[in-house]
């Protein structure tokens, strides 16, 4: 299975099987197609034959030279075989010959699995802990909206 830019029919087939991919379909609003649109150049898939087993949907910053990770999903059946890690750095690379010098990414605070695989890639978590003892970035996503910001340093070669 290789890594490809998303496509529109695989945008299609991702909106249309958000279950498969995040056990529910409440991540639907996350997945707007401006990142088959405007962001093309960073939104890959990892097939198999026509099946779009993984995805990601990322970004580089307008403000900073910062890679942004919006999302990232594998579905049922291809979980635990590196196909996310596999993505990350794929856009890594990307992120890295187009000027980034570090990668961010968000989650909820709920979210111990996104947590834990962000910390596995070396991503540190920003803020100040919150009742939990896990850092948080107070109202990032709106009032009363905590989320949990991710960074990490991208290497580059010298």
């Amino acid at each position: 299975m290789q890594i490809s830019r998303c496509t529109k029919a695989d945008y299609d087939q991702i909106v249309s099987h958000l279950e498969e991919f995040w056990g529910s379909d409440w991540t639907g609003h996350p997945h707007h197609p401006i990142f088959i649109y405007e962001f093309c150049k960073t939104a890959f898939v990892i097939k198999e034959g026509a099946k779009v087993a993984a995805y990601l949907f990322g970004f580089i910053s307008q403000s900073e030279p910062t890679a942004y990770i919006h999302l990232v999903g594998v579905r049922a059946g291809y979980k635990r075989q590196g196909l996310a890690r596999r993505l990350y750095g794929h856009f890594f690379k990307y992120a890295i010959d187009h000027g980034c010098t570090k990668c961010k990414g968000i989650t909820t605070p709920s979210n111990k699995d996104s947590i834990t695989f962000h910390r596995s890639l070396g991503f540190e978590l920003m803020g100040e802990p919150d009742r939990n003892g896990i850092p948080v970035v107070e109202n990032y996503a709106g009032p009363g909206e905590d989320r949990v910001v991710f960074e990490r340093w991208l290497k580059t070669e010298s």
